[in-house]
């Protein structure tokens, strides 16, 4: 079973190292503020919840009107079909 998460994960899409350098940040400062100031790591959490939803919502629908076959989709999440089918009903039907 570990291998094969193994190959799932390696043949996921690799993020832009721009937008990793991004996410690694953010996850430093919100680690660093969770503790110190609790409302503002809230606050930056709906934020970032609206943010995902929104460019969720339109890469979900990009595909679908691609008609991406589910298991690129997996494929580029480094997920399971089932899960990649939740991801994009989650944002198809909210």
């Amino acid at each position: 079973m570990a291998d094969r998460v193994s190959v799932i994960r390696d043949a996921a899409v690799s993020l832009p190292a721009d937008l990793s350098v991004i996410l690694t940040e953010l996850v430093r400062l919100l680690g660093g503020l969770a503790a110190e100031q609790p409302l503002v790591t809230l606050k930056a959490r709906a934020d970032l919840r609206h943010v995902i939803a929104e460019t969720g919502r339109e890469a979900a629908y990009e595909i679908a009107d691609r008609e991406v076959p589910l298991t690129v989709v997996a494929a580029a999440l480094g997920t399971s079909e089932a899960a990649a089918r939740s991801y994009l009903n989650d944002y198809l039907h909210p």
